[in-house]
C-alpha cells in the first residue's frame, strides 16, 4: 500500500559509519505514516563498493519512480549516506528526488576522520577491537606502546581522543578491517560526490549539527546552499554526528518545517498539509508560553443569540469559515490565537501567510529561516488566491489579515489603524462557499511596549532598502488577485 502516494527510500542504515541502520530506530514509525519504506543496509562484513551502492540505490529509484512518475522519491542520508544519495540524483536528473542530507559526508577531506583514516593504516595486526583495545588506541594509548610514530603520535592522539564519544560505539559491532573499508568508501564517496555537485538538480534539505565530532557540518551545509541549486538548511547548534539518534530531534517536523514535504511534483501547501503530533502542539505552546504568561489573554466569543460569553462557545464547528481580524504589532496574537483554539476546541486554523515564509530566496536573505518552520508546520499557506480557494472548497477554517505585513509593522502613532482594502474581495469568495465570516479584534497588544523604530526608521538604514525590496519582490496582493474570481 502506498501512504500518501510517496516513495521513500532511506539510506539512514547506511548513513553513519557503521552502516547498520541504526538511525531510522527514532524515526521509522512516524516516517511509515507517510512514505513506503526502503532501507539500504550494509551488512558489517560486505564489502560493496561505492559505486556498487550508488547502482544498487539507483536501481531502487528507478523501479519506484517507474512505477509512480508523478510523485517524488525522498532519499535520506546520514554520512556517506548523504554522498550515496547525492550520487544518485547527480546520475538520474530526470527523477523527481527529494534529498536529505544529514551530516553529510561530503566534507570528508576537511574534517578529522581524514586524520583517524590515515591512522588506522598504520596500525599492526592482529588488532582486537574489543572495547578495552579500541578505546586505548582512540584515547593515545596505543601511541605509548608504539614510540615508533615519534613526534606525529602525539598529534594524531589528540585528534582520536577528539572523535572519543562519537566513535565508542564502534568497537562493539566492528572489527578494524571493517572500519578501514568503511574509512576509504567515505574518502572515495566524497571525492567523486564533490566532482558532481554541479550535477545535481534534486531538492535538497540539508540537516546540520552543531556540534559534530566528526565532520565540520555546519560549514558544509552552508557551502553546499551555495553550490546545490534547491537546497535548504537547518542547523541544529546542540547536536552531534548522530542527531537521528539524540532525543528532541525529529526528522519528520523537520522535513515539514523546511516545507519540503510533498506529495507530488509541484508542492500543494493546502493539501500536503500533514495534522500535528502531540509534541509539535506542545512545542508551539512552549514557543508562546512566556507572552501567553507575561499577557494573560482572555479569549470571548458571541454567541448566536448575540450574548458575550468568555471562550469559544460562540465559534462554529463545522467550516467553512473564515476568521477576519486587526493584525496587532508584530502579529504576537497569532500564536495564542491559532493554538488556542486548536487545544480548546480541536478546531485548527489555516492561515494565509507572506509568500516569503515559502520560497526558497528567503532562506538567504533571512539569518534564520527556521523561524518560519513553525508556521508551515501549524499548517500556514501562502497568501494566493488559488490557495484561498482550495481552503474553503475543503471547508476549513481559514485566517485571514487584509492588512498583511504592513499592518502588523505599523508605524509610530499608529496602534489600531486598520490598513484594509477599500474593495473587499474575499467577501465574495467567501460567499461563493456559503463560509461563515467572523470578524475579530485583540485589545491591548498594542499597547504592550512603545516603539522606538519603526519601518521610515529602518528604511534610513544603510542596505535595509535594498532588504526590503528582496524579501517583497515576490510577495503578492490577495486585494488584486482575488478579482479573478
Amino acid at each position: 500500500m502506498r501512504r500518501n502516494g510517496v516513495t521513500v527510500c532511506s539510506n539512514c542504515g547506511l548513513a553513519g559509519i557503521d552502516g547498520v541502520g541504526l538511525g531510522l530506530i527514532r524515526h521509522h514509525e512516524r516516517l511509515a505514516k507517510m512514505f513506503d519504506m526502503w532501507c539500504l543496509h550494509i551488512p558489517v562484513q560486505d564489502r560493496t563498493t561505492f559505486q556498487g551502492l550508488v547502482e544498487h540505490v539507483e536501481r531502487t529509484v528507478k523501479s519506484e519512480s517507474s512505477r509512480a512518475p508523478d510523485r517524488p522519491v525522498y532519499l535520506v542520508g546520514e554520512s556517506v549516506g548523504a554522498c550515496i544519495a547525492l550520487a544518485v540524483a547527480a546520475r538520474n536528473r530526470d527523477v523527481d528526488l527529494v534529498l536529505v542530507l544529514v551530516n553529510p559526508g561530503t566534507s570528508f577531506h576537511r574534517s578529522q576522520l581524514q586524520s583517524l583514516s590515515a591512522l588506522l593504516d598504520l596500525v599492526p595486526d592482529p588488532f582486537h577491537s574489543s572495547t578495552p583495545q579500541l578505546l586505548n588506541f582512540l584515547t593515545g594509548n596505543f601511541m605509548k606502546m608504539s614510540p615508533r610514530f615519534g613526534g606525529a603520535g602525539q598529534a594524531l592522539s589528540e585528534v582520536a581522543s577528539g572523535l572519543l564519544p562519537s566513535l565508542m560505539y564502534l568497537a562493539d559491532i566492528l572489527p578494524k578491517e571493517s572500519i578501514v573499508w568503511k574509512m576509504k568508501m567515505l574518502r572515495t564517496a566524497s571525492s567523486f560526490v564533490n566532482s558532481r555537485l554541479h550535477a545535481v538538480k534534486a531538492q535538497t534539505l540539508v540537516v546540520a549539527s552543531g556540534n559534530d565530532e566528526l565532520l565540520p557540518s555546519r560549514d558544509e551545509a552552508e557551502r553546499l546552499r551555495g553550490t546545490l541549486k534547491k537546497c535548504r538548511v537547518r542547523h541544529f547548534r546542540d547536536n552531534g554526528h548522530k542527531i537521528l539518534l539524540e532525543d528532541g530531534f525529529d526528522l519528520v517536523t523537520t522535513i515539514k518545517g523546511a516545507g519540503d514535504y510533498r506529495r507530488s511534483r509541484q508542492t500543494d501547501y493546502v493539501l500536503d498539509f500533514l495534522p500535528l503530533s502531540d509534541d509539535e502542539l506542545e512545542k508551539a505552546i512552549d514557543r508562546d508560553r512566556l507572552l501567553t504568561f507575561a499577557t494573560d489573554p482572555v479569549m470571548l466569543s458571541t454567541l448566536p443569540d448575540g450574548k458575550i460569553v468568555r471562550g469559544l462557545a460562540g465559534l462554529p464547528r463545522a467550516g467553512p469559515v473564515l476568521l477576519v481580524g486587526y493584525h496587532m504589532l508584530m502579529g504576537f496574537e497569532l500564536g495564542p490565537l491559532v493554538t488556542g483554539v486548536l487545544r480548546s476546541t480541536g478546531i485548527h486554523i489555516r492561515g494565509l501567510a507572506h509568500p516569503f515564509m515559502f520560497n526558497e530566496s528567503s532562506d538567504q536573505l533571512i539569518p534564520d529561516s527556521s523561524n518560519y518552520d513553525l508556521h508551515r508546520i501549524m499548517g500556514a499557506v501562502p497568501v494566493t488566491a488559488v490557495n484561498f480557494y482550495k481552503l474553503l472548497s475543503e471547508k476549513q477554517f481559514v485566517l485571514l489579515y487584509p492588512g498583511g505585513a504592513r499592518e502588523a509593522l505599523h508605524r509610530k502613532g499608529e496602534e489600531y489603524r486598520l490598513f484594509w482594502p477599500e474593495q473587499s474581495e474575499f467577501v465574495r469568495m467567501a460567499s461563493r462557499f456559503g463560509a461563515t465570516i467572523i470578524p475579530f479584534g485583540v485589545v491591548g497588544e498594542d499597547d504592550i511596549c512603545d516603539m522606538l523604530l519603526d519601518y521610515n526608521d529602518l528604511m534610513k538604514l544603510p542596505f535595509y532598502d535594498i532588504l526590503d525590496k528582496k524579501l517583497n519582490e515576490e510577495g503578492l496582493k490577495l486585494r488584486y488577485i482575488l478579482i479573478l474570481f
